[in-house]
């Protein structure tokens, strides 16, 4: 039997938790919020057309800059509520409803594999403990040649920076480069957020 994630957990205990993270960020994008700037980073590690896997996509707003930077691009999210949103807010992408844990694309439809996989908003410190290398695994297993996997998430979230590291080596991915911020700032030992870019080992 599937162990919840964290999120879910947290949307259990808080039936209307999803709808305000919905119009928390239409809000803001409404507002004219720099909602962009993880999707920026992956938009200039690639060439046009590439296919980007938008991994724990919320609503939508990361990978839709992509899609609309003229990359191909699918998101997956856990939640329901966050998928119907991006597919109200941001036609265009493939948007499905998975668990990370269990991601298998090609049962899917999508059969292709990904040039770069995002993994934003700190969705790591939401999966269901225990599954983090799974997840990981699962993102080497959906990596094309040469493709690359770039999580970001902060400290003190009950994941810990070098848990983290030994868990991507477990699941078989190459650290190649640790940032301390989407926009590029070195990340050192006190940093309170990572940036991690991977490849499969």
């Amino acid at each position: 039997m599937r162990t919840p994630s964290k999120w879910e957990q947290k949307v259990d205990q808080n039936p209307e938790h999803s709808h305000w993270y919905v119009q928390r960020f239409r809000t803001m994008a409404a507002e004219g919020a720099d909602l962009a700037g993880e999707a920026r980073l992956i938009d200039a590690m690639l060439p046009r057309g590439s296919r980007v896997l938008d991994a724990g996509c919320g609503p939508g707003r990361v990978g839709a800059f992509l899609a609309e930077a003229g990359h191909e691009v699918v998101g997956v999210d856990v939640d329901p509520v966050l998928i119907e949103a991006a597919q109200a807010d941001h036609p265009g992408p493939t948007w499905l409803v998975g668990d990370l844990s269990e991601l298998d694309l090609p049962t899917a439809g999508v059969a292709e594999g990904f040039d770069v996989i995002v993994c934003a908003g700190n969705v790591m410190t939401f999966l269901a403990t225990g599954t983090e290398v799974e997840v990981l695994r699962r993102f080497r297993g959906h990596l094309n040649d040469g493709g690359r996997a770039v999580i970001g998430f902060g400290a003190g979230r009950g994941y810990e920076f070098e848990t983290f590291r030994t868990d991507a080596a477990t699941a078989g991915l190459s650290v190649d480069a640790l940032f301390s911020t989407w926009d590029l700032r070195p990340f050192a030992p006190d940093s309170d957020f990572i940036v991690a870019v991977l490849s499969r080992g």
